[in-house]
């Protein structure tokens, strides 16, 4: 592997990690934003699940996701006149699923570096999401939530501030090539892009987390 190779890691003491696509399975967002909102949607407003689900797909789309909006839950339910979010995350709580490597990989990492979470999934989700690996993080930062911005340059640079380290001694790991690769790479951090289905062909890219614990523990 000649990422592994080429790579020094000597100088680092923060290792980073995105959250959805990278640690946790999309089992639990897609219950909640496909099917507990639609269950909602239709209960509400009097029709089948299918036509409800078209209709929140939708309004999904008219926003798009370079918009906080998308990510926010508390937006949707408010949109779309639901309530509140609490209870239909609850439902979906044992939709929470962590890719096989995980768990082995943050506590071998652990031992080294000090982990943290930078994700773009807003508190409400990372409540649930990290319920089970949240003892391995000393930080966990939302850019929806914490910043109320995407996973741009200045989110990277501010959690760098606050962890009172420079860019280069930050590894991230995430499964967006922009929020994930680009984005901390453009700031001076190591970062890995993770292609758990190999959908693209760039060099370079992890295909699960054990490739990275390698890399880190040359």
């Amino acid at each position: 592997m000649a990422w592994a190779e080429m790579f020094n890691s000597d100088s680092v003491k923060v290792v980073s990690f995105d959250v959805e696509g990278t640690l946790v399975t999309p089992d639990f967002s897609y219950a909640v934003w496909f099917e507990a909102i639609p269950e909602r949607y239709a209960e509400k407003n009097g029709t089948n699940l299918e036509q409800a689900r078209k209709a929140v797909e939708e309004e999904y789309r008219r926003v798009g996701d370079q918009r906080l909006e998308w990510y926010d839950i508390r937006y949707w339910f408010e949109e779309l006149g639901l309530g509140t979010p609490g209870p239909a995350m609850l439902k979906c709580e044992n939709r929470v699923r962590y890719y096989p490597e995980v768990k082995e990989v943050l506590l071998s990492l652990g031992a080294k570096y000090q982990l943290v979470v930078a994700s773009g999934s807003s508190r409400d989700f990372l409540h649930y999401l990290l319920k089970d690996i949240r003892p391995y993080f000393s930080g966990v930062y939302s850019s929806i939530t914490d910043y109320k911005q995407l996973k741009t340059t200045e989110f990277y640079t501010r959690i760098c501030q606050e962890m009172q380290v420079k860019p280069e001694q930050v590894v991230h790991v995430g499964d967006n090539w922009q929020f994930d690769f680009e984005s901390p790479g453009e700031i001076g951090i190591r970062a890995f892009h993770l292609d758990r289905d190999r959908r693209t062909n760039n060099e370079g890219s992890l295909s699960n987390l054990l490739e990275l614990k390698v890399c880190l523990e040359d």
